[in-house]
């Protein structure tokens, strides 16, 4: 479109926002509330028709050339995506295609399509004052809970309506930078990862019989970023029961289990300080809380610090088939990296008891990575064996092979765990087949 138009949709946008805010100020005073959201789309809408039907009078009145059909519809839908959407990004996050987008200010954007492809995108927004409005927005309106979008607190996660994570940070930077990753795959079956290459058959029944039945085992996905993580738990939680109850612990609600109608699920979310510095929850109360839900199982969508104690200690004291997630790069540095963050428990614990608790409650460390072309894979899966000292044992059943993808080993599940995997249907002849 020709820089005319896009004038007048900057100037469209400014006057219904204008005019919104007295609209806003005037309903409240009539009835004594803020209008909801269907009151505020439908005046929006009409607001959005007059100002276009002022548009074509001036041009009338001064003898221009009318809008053409076409161009009078892309008005109107720029418009109302800017004043009620999210302006470019609704366009870039409707393409199934994209799976990262990144922003150096409002012009430098740069996508990554599905396979690996990065090419630079469009403008998110006119000038970095109207990102900056545009993230403000979002703060204050999605999610669970107002966020803040400011001077004081220069950075913000959420999730956004789609599903996508967003993260912005200014201030401390020359420019505000936004970086928003996709879920394409939300929901999600063993099978499908299958297909995808992360997995191969004997893995998906690995993974299906340590998650399911009588005594499913407790798994933590570690992986860098981006390496699939949030879609593998989703495919392991597909496995479950819908009968049986979960209670899902996340800092932003990512795995969005809810969207099931027919599972047992509560989906609890970390809440940050207000204004005024008070009312934030931690993962680790909501982790405290949890066990007051009379859960089945607890999955947290990540654990950074502390809360792994308190996740471990779940783990152990009946929740078997509990799960989570973490940043590691390799499934040995992950448990290294877990007796660290028991270490920075609100109790904390001695290098000898954060080993002990490990053992004790964790039974399968799985690994991912990102291959060159954009595949995720599966490279390693670890059996938690047992403890000395500070020492965690383990044996790695698959590990890497030249393609990174992962391969059985000569180690094998220990008698035990092999037995639970039986009482499941696990065959163990898939222990003894080279991966396909």
């Amino acid at each position: 479109m020709n820089a005319e138009l896009k004038a007048l949709v900057r100037r469209l946008h400014s006057e219904v926002v204008e005019d919104r805010i007295g609209w806003e100020s005037s309903f409240e005073k009539a009835h004594d509330r803020p209008p909801r959201d269907l009151e505020a789309l439908a005046w929006g809408e009409q607001a959005i028709m007059d100002r276009v039907s002022l548009v074509e009078r001036d041009r009338t009145i001064t003898g221009q050339e009318r809008l053409s059909d076409g161009d009078e519809d892309w008005l109107i839908e720029q418009t109302r995506s800017r004043v009620f959407g999210l302006g470019t990004l609704d366009q870039l996050l409707a393409d199934p295609r994209i799976e990262n987008i990144t922003a150096n200010g409002c012009d430098f954007v740069r996508i990554t399509y599905a396979g690996g492809e990065k090419v630079a995108g469009p403008p998110l927004a006119d000038s970095d004052e109207e990102l900056d409005d545009l993230i403000r927005r979002l703060a204050a309106t999605v999610g669970r809970s107002e966020r803040r979008f400011d001077d004081a607190r220069p950075y913000l996660d959420l999730q956004l309506p789609d599903g996508s994570r967003l993260h912005a940070i200014k201030g401390v930077s020359a420019r505000p930078c936004v970086s928003i990753r996709r879920h394409r795959f939300v929901q999600v079956r063993l099978e499908n990862l299958v297909s995808l290459g992360t997995i191969d058959a004997g893995l998906a029944q690995v993974f299906s019989c340590a998650t399911r039945g009588p005594d499913p085992l407790n798994i933590v996905v570690a992986g860098g970023t981006d390496t699939g993580k949030t879609t593998f738990l989703r495919a392991l939680v597909s496995e479950i029961a819908p009968a049986e109850r979960l209670v899902v612990i996340e800092d932003n609600s990512e795995l969005q289990l809810s969207s099931d109608d027919d599972r047992d699920v509560i989906e609890l979310e970390t809440r940050h300080a207000n204004v005024e510095g008070v009312g934030a929850i931690s993962m680790s109360e909501l982790l405290r809380q949890s066990l007051r839900m009379r859960p089945d199982r607890v999955i947290v969508g990540e654990i950074r610090g502390g809360e792994a104690a308190d996740m471990f200690k779940a783990m152990s004291t009946g929740n078997d088939g509990s799960m989570s997630t973490l940043h590691a790069d390799s499934s040995l540095n992950a448990i290294a990296k877990m007796k660290l963050y028991a270490l920075m428990a609100d109790e904390p614990l001695t290098m000898e008891a954060s080993a002990q608790l490990i053992a004790q409650s964790i039974h399968l460390v799985v690994h991912l990575r990102k291959l060159a072309d954009g595949v995720r894979v599966v490279s390693s899966v670890r059996e938690v064996t047992g403890v000395q000292g500070t020492d965690v044992h383990t044996n790695e059943v698959y590990a890497p092979g030249p393609d990174w993808k992962a391969r059985p080993t000569d180690a094998g599940f220990t008698p035990r765990t092999l037995e639970r995997l039986m009482g499941s249907g696990f065959d163990p002849a898939v222990l003894l087949q080279p991966a396909a």
